[in-house]
């Protein structure tokens, strides 16, 4: 078993540039909704948000951070199209099941609650 720690090495090259695919980034969504706005046509709008965006994926492939951040994003991707859905059916019966166990908690909860109250404020404290 090894006890070698792992370290990264970011230069400030690397954090400048993934400062500024945040800015760019921002600034994309920033003018998207300036524009939108003042009442400019939905493809400038969204125009100025892809431009952000793109250049906010630019600048962060060229910073060694930003490269592994975008490897851990596509492997994502990649293992979230191995998960098998349930179907239609399944989906439904699941969320009936959850519903039915709701409405069971929540009876039980409230019968709970109204034998405590019986007990705590008519027999011990007899208050009604």
């Amino acid at each position: 078993m090894s006890n070698q720690s792992v370290q990264t090495v970011s230069t400030s090259n690397d954090k400048i540039k993934v400062a500024l695919a945040v800015v760019a980034a921002i600034a994309g969504v920033v003018g998207f909704f300036y524009l939108k706005g003042q009442n400019k046509p939905a493809l400038m709008c969204a125009g100025a948000l892809v431009a952000g965006l793109v250049f906010a994926v630019l600048l962060l492939w060229t910073s060694a951070t930003g490269r592994d951040f975008l490897n851990f994003a596509k492997e994502s991707v990649r293992e979230t199209k191995k998960v098998v859905w349930p179907s239609h059916k399944e989906a439904r019966q699941i969320t009936l099941i959850v519903f039915g166990f709701v409405l069971i908690m929540a009876l039980f909860l409230w019968g709970t609650d109204q034998i405590l109250q019986k007990v705590l404020y008519d027999w011990i404290l007899g208050w009604k």
